[in-house]
C-alpha cells in the first residue's frame, strides 16, 4: 500500500471519527486525535508498515493524552 492512499485513508477516517467525538471531554479527544495524527505519521515513516503504523498509533495516544487545554 503506498503513502498517500495510506495517508488518505487516515484522513478521512480521522474526519469521520472527529463527529463522534461531540460528546467526549477534551482529554479524550486529543487522545484520539494523537492516535490519529501518530498513527498515520507512524505509516508514513516506516513506509506503512503494521508495526510503524501502531507504535505511531501509540505514541500519538499518549501525547494527545498529555496535551492541556
Amino acid at each position: 500500500m503506498n503513502s498517500r492512499l495510506v495517508i488518505t485513508l487516515s484522513l478521512s477516517l480521522l474526519a469521520l471519527s472527529i463527529t463522534a467525538c461531540s460528546g467526549m471531554s477534551t482529554r479524550d479527544t486529543n487522545t484520539a486525535a494523537g492516535a490519529a495524527i501518530g498513527g498515520v505519521a507512524g505509516a508514513v515513516l516506516t513506509g506503512g508498515s503494521a508495526a510503524g503504523t501502531v507504535g505511531g498509533a501509540a505514541v500519538g495516544g499518549v501525547i494527545g493524552n498529555q496535551i492541556k487545554k
